[in-house]
């Protein structure tokens, strides 16, 4: 049997649709429509990934009160929010809630089949030792493919799955322009200039919280971005 997923969605055909395309990936997965439904069995077992809505049922916001729960039972347990709610205020308040990744319904089952397989390798390396192979530097950075962790002067800077892996485009030619093309591939993602805009304000904000003099992500206007070399 295949690693543990739960996937909370309030549409049962949404819902059904989802879980027998994850199985058909190899994973054991189980849909639940309401949040008071996914706590019962929840509170039995966790499972190994949660895919959560954000508005289930008459509650608007029951996918974040469900991962609030979740992150307070367990750090680790990986958390994606998959929901038609893509407003920058709806994504911050997701992230800030402690999930790893935050995409939009609007995202194919190989994005998302991607998203997942990612999670569970980081969940993987964290076990193991960190290889120095895996690792780059520059300067204050220090980025570890494996374990997908990056931090600045020793302090993690928590970044996302998509997050992660816009920055390590970026840091792995310094001073090259990244832009929304290559910068959608390597992050297996497909979206509009706006949302890539979005993803790098947040990614700025996380590292200006951690240091605020940051300014290694340079914005070319009309080309991309790229780090600072």
């Amino acid at each position: 049997m295949g690693r543990s997923i739960a996937i909370v969605e309030d549409e049962p055909l949404i819902r059904a649709n989802y879980v027998e395309a994850l199985n058909r990936f190899g994973y054991d997965t189980r849909g639940y429509g309401s949040r008071q439904e996914a706590s019962s069995a929840f509170a039995a077992r966790l499972p190994e990934l949660v895919i959560i809505d954000i508005g289930l049922g008459d509650e608007p916001e029951g996918g974040f009160d469900l991962c609030r729960e979740l992150r307070a039972r367990s750090a680790t347990l990986p958390i994606i929010f998959l929901t038609a709610r893509d407003s920058d205020f709806d994504v911050i308040s997701g992230l800030r809630l402690g999930a790893d990744d935050y995409l939009s319904k609007d995202t194919s089952l190989h994005q998302l089949a991607a998203r997942i397989a990612a999670l569970f390798r980081r969940i993987e390396s964290l076990k193991a030792p960190a290889s120095s192979e895996t690792v780059i530097g520059h300067g204050p950075l220090k980025l570890e493919s494996e374990r997908m962790r990056i931090t600045w002067n020793d302090v993690e800077v928590p970044l996302t799955v998509t997050e992660f892996w816009m920055v390590h485009t970026l840091v792995r030619f310094p001073g090259h322009v990244k832009n929304r093309d290559q910068l959608m591939r390597e992050a297996e993602l497909v979206v509009d200039d706006a949302t890539i805009t979005s993803h790098i304000k947040r990614i700025r904000k996380k590292f200006i919280a951690v240091a605020p003099e940051f300014d290694a992500i340079e914005t070319v206007h009309g080309v991309g971005y790229r780090w600072r070399p």
